[in-house]
C-alpha cells in the first residue's frame, strides 16, 4: 500500500484523476461541501455555467431523504433549528391574519407547509420553485396545495398578492439577487421573510462554488450592510433578525460570519 501511495504521489495527474473518481463514487457526507471561492472576474461565467444546477432531476429525492428525517423528529417534538427560526419569525408578526396567505419562493418539495401544520399556524400555504422536478415532487406529496414553477427574479403573481412572502433559503443561489429581493417585495402585501441567508462582516459579498446534495452549484455570502441597504431600497423595514449559526465562512471558521433570517415589513409607498 505504501508503494502504491508513493507511486501516486509521484504522478499528480493520476492523483487528481483518482480523487475525481472517488468524489463521483462516494456519497456526499454533508449537504454542502468542497467550497471554492470564485474571483470577481469569473463570477458571471460560473454563474451562467451553473445556472441550472438546482434543476437536476435526481436532486429532489436526495434532499427529501434528509427532510423526511428532520420532519419525523420535528413531529415527535424535537427542536430543528431551521424550522424553529422560521416559526419564530412568523410569530413575531403582530396580528398575523387568520387564514392569511403565504407564498414560499424556493419551496423545494413544499415541506415547510408541514412545519406550519405542526405549529398550528393558520396560513394558506402556496409554494413555487424554478425546478420542475421539485414542483412535481411537491404536487405528488401535497396534492391539496398549490405549487407553481416560477423564476424568483420574474414572478408571475400580481402586486401585493400574498400577506406573507418567504424567500426560502434560495437568495444565496440567485446571482441576480437584487431582482429576487425586488420581486419578493412586490408580491408581498405586508411581510417578507428572508430565511437562512449567509452574511459576511467587514468584507464584500463573496461567491463560492460548492457541492450540494452531490450537485455543483453557486452559493453567495452577502455583505450584511449591503443586503440591508437592498431591503431598504425595496421599501422593506427589518423588524427582527434571527441568527441560525455563527462562523459559517467555509474557508475560515474564526471569522464572525453568520446565517440569518430577516423578518421585514413592507412600507407603504405614497
Amino acid at each position: 500500500m505504501s508503494f502504491l501511495r508513493a507511486a501516486v504521489n509521484r504522478f499528480p495527474g493520476v492523483k487528481s484523476q483518482l480523487k475525481r473518481l472517488r468524489d463521483r463514487l462516494l456519497p456526499a457526507t454533508s449537504v454542502s461541501s468542497r467550497y471554492v471561492e470564485i474571483g470577481a472576474a469569473r463570477r458571471d461565467s460560473e454563474s451562467s455555467r451553473l445556472a441550472a444546477s438546482w434543476k437536476a432531476s435526481d436532486l429532489p429525492a436526495r434532499q427529501r431523504a434528509l427532510v423526511e428525517r428532520q420532519l419525523k423528529e420535528y413531529r415527535s417534538g424535537a427542536s430543528i433549528d431551521v424550522f424553529d427560526v422560521f416559526t419564530a419569525a412568523l410569530r413575531r408578526i403582530d396580528n398575523l391574519p387568520a387564514n392569511g396567505s403565504l407564498l414560499e419562493i424556493g419551496c423545494s418539495s413544499g415541506y415547510y407547509s408541514e412545519v406550519l401544520d405542526v405549529n398550528g399556524l393558520p396560513l394558506r400555504y402556496r409554494g413555487c420553485d424554478y425546478s420542475d422536478a421539485f414542483i412535481n415532487m411537491a404536487r405528488s406529496i401535497y396534492p391539496g396545495l398549490s405549487f407553481d414553477v416560477e423564476d424568483a427574479t420574474r414572478l408571475s403573481y400580481p402586486d401585493d398578492a400574498f400577506d406573507v412572502v418567504v424567500s426560502g433559503c434560495c437568495l444565496l443561489h440567485i446571482p441576480d439577487y437584487e431582482a429576487a429581493i425586488a420581486e419578493s417585495a412586490r408580491v408581498a402585501k405586508d411581510y417578507v421573510i428572508f430565511h437562512r441567508t449567509p452574511v459576511v462582516h467587514g468584507e464584500p459579498t463573496k461567491y463560492f462554488r460548492k457541492q450540494a446534495y452531490g450537485v455543483e452549484t453557486i452559493e453567495i455570502h452577502f455583505s450584511e450592510p449591503q443586503l440591508l441597504d437592498m431591503f431598504r431600497v425595496q421599501g422593506l423595514e427589518v423588524l427582527a433578525t434571527f441568527t441560525l449559526s455563527e462562523n459559517v465562512d467555509p474557508r475560515d471558521s474564526s471569522k464572525g460570519n453568520a446565517s440569518r433570517t430577516y423578518l421585514c415589513r413592507k412600507q407603504s409607498r405614497s
